[in-house]
């Protein structure tokens, strides 16, 4: 590719790849509490399942959410976990991004009661020395889901910036 041609191509609309979709069941919230910039919630991943055009396989159960819910409702995601594909492929993800509770939300989750959906934002990374997943580490992915707060169980679609 020419430098003219790149420049034309960082400059244009990106386009998204749907690479896949997974689901994950949580475990009860670790709550460690108050902090400075908001309530501490650690959640660990308990199942989950990764289906699409270029991944398939489940989520190991060594993950988790090092979540910080802000006074304002927002929760600021710090997720790492471990993904097992069908043909024992290995890859690590980590990922930050946004969970809105809602301008309510602080309270009502330290009040116990959350609501019961709470949209999220993700900006993945992938990581593997798997010959047929490499691609992976050249990739910034974008994913949009939610949580459902009564079955602890979040679900995601994930998309390649391209």
């Amino acid at each position: 590719m020419t430098p003219s041609e790149l420049s034309t191509r960082l400059h244009s609309h990106p386009e998204l790849e749907h690479i896949c979709s997974y689901w994950a069941t949580l475990s009860p919230p670790e709550i460690i509490g108050p902090l400075a910039e908001g309530h501490r919630i650690n959640v660990y991943v308990t199942n989950g399942e990764i289906t699409g055009p270029k991944m398939s396989g489940r989520l190991r159960n060594v993950g988790g959410d090092w979540l910080c819910l802000r006074p304002d409702g927002i929760g600021i995601l710090d997720v790492r976990a471990t993904l097992e594909l069908d043909d024992g492929a290995l890859i690590y993800t980590s990922y930050g991004g946004v969970a809105d509770f809602g301008r309510d939300g602080y309270g009502r989750f330290l009040a116990g009661n959350p609501p019961a959906r709470v949209p999220l934002r993700i900006a993945p990374r992938y990581y593997t020395g798997h010959s047929a997943y490499l691609w992976l580490n050249r990739l910034q992915c974008l994913g949009t889901g939610d949580v459902d707060m009564e079955q602890m169980r979040v679900s995601y679609d994930i998309y390649a910036l391209l």
